[in-house]
């Protein structure tokens, strides 16, 4: 679906302009390459802990993206229900080992537990296969006033019971 907004017209979702500026499914998530940049570190040349945060924010939204659900889309109440928007309202974030400026990472996504008011997502950050960063996101569909809503079915019908992505 093409998001249209009275003149603008942003087919930039549905035309790959950039290929693989989204990452890409895999046949368990999605996988996003972030670089690291100088911006991404602190004092010490590590990355500073909130460009891990930013990251996985990254590669969920483009994991949503790639599945059909688009952000602006949910916003102006393409899906069945009320327009909505995702937060998120429980994080748990473990850091394993520093990444320095220059390393290619990659954001592993897949989805946890999807239950009919929240989806958790799980993620990983890798540098060369080995995890240097985790995060588990629970995820809540808020209205645009602010109120719980429940997930739409075509969102959930888009991961099985446990989670993983329907084929």
């Amino acid at each position: 679906m093409i998001y249209n907004k009275g003149d603008h017209v942003n087919e930039e979702v549905q035309k790959p302009v950039w290929d693989g500026l989204s990452g890409r499914l895999t046949g368990t998530g999605h996988v996003l390459a972030v670089r690291v940049y100088f911006e991404d570190t602190d004092f010490s040349g590590l990355v500073y802990h909130t460009s891990y945060l930013r990251w996985c924010e990254r590669g969920r939204s483009d994991y949503l993206r790639l599945l059909g659900i688009r952000h602006n889309e949910l916003a102006s109440g393409a899906f069945p229900g009320e327009p909505g928007a995702f937060a998120v309202r429980r994080i748990a974030a473990d850091y394993l080992k520093p990444a320095r400026i220059d390393e290619i990472l990659e954001v592993h996504t897949s989805a946890g537990a999807v239950t009919k008011a929240s989806l958790v997502l799980k993620q990983t950050v890798m540098r060369d296969s080995v995890p240097i960063f985790r995060l588990e996101a629970q995820c809540v569909l808020l209205s645009m006033s602010g109120r719980l809503l429940r997930l739409p079915p075509a969102i959930t019908s888009l991961f099985s019971k446990g989670g993983d992505p329907c084929p």
